[in-house]
């Protein structure tokens, strides 16, 4: 299947006042507005992009960053291919409630342009590393790093076609038995579930 005139559903999540509203709204409509109220439940927001020669539509979910917001997100998971996040707590809470093992998983360091810098680009990147997540800065006030962000992230789920193309998923059950134990087998390793 080509990933031409794919939609892809991607998620904001993190905790209120790290930028999630801000850099969509910089990717999105290309303006910033420094003083944003926080987001209720949740925001949506439709982009299309040309990704390495592909047209791809994205989906956007901003998620609240607030506690009492938090039992809403858990539904908003499902069927995302991309994640943009913060913190180990959101990490955790994706793990448990993504319904696919091999979302692409982005943490942004957002508002570099402060001198006074929440977490150091050094601290970020370990971070990243040791969880196998991308890892990019940017600064929704400047524009930095926000429109690469998003292409980076869109690009890795275009090299992960399970994420995406339909023709490459499973229709089956893979079942693997001892030697002595296949030949009694009814449909060798591979039984369809229809």
């Amino acid at each position: 299947m080509d990933p031409a005139g794919l939609t892809l559903k991607l998620l904001l999540v993190g905790d209120s006042a790290v930028g999630k509203s801000s850099l969509l709204r910089r990717f999105t409509d290309g303006a910033f507005e420094p003083s944003l109220k926080p987001t209720i439940g949740v925001d949506f927001r439709v982009k299309k992009m040309v990704v390495d020669g592909h047209a791809v539509q994205l989906a956007i979910w901003d998620t609240a960053g607030q506690e009492r917001f938090r039992t809403l997100t858990p539904s908003y998971y499902r069927g995302a291919q991309g994640v943009v996040l913060g913190l180990e707590g959101w990490l955790k809470e994706l793990e448990i409630y993504t319904s696919k093992s091999n979302t692409v998983k982005m943490l942004v360091g957002n508002k570099t342009d402060k001198p006074d810098r929440e977490v150091e680009r050094k601290e970020g990147l370990q971070f990243a590393r040791k969880r196998s997540l991308l890892f990019i800065e940017t600064s929704a006030k400047t524009q930095d790093g926000v429109q690469h962000a998003f292409e980076e992230l869109v690009l890795k789920i275009l090299q992960t076609p399970g994420l995406w193309d339909k023709s490459t998923e499973k229709r089956g059950v893979r079942l693997v038995e001892s030697s002595a134990q296949q030949s009694k087998s009814l449909c060798g390793s591979y039984c369809p579930l229809t």
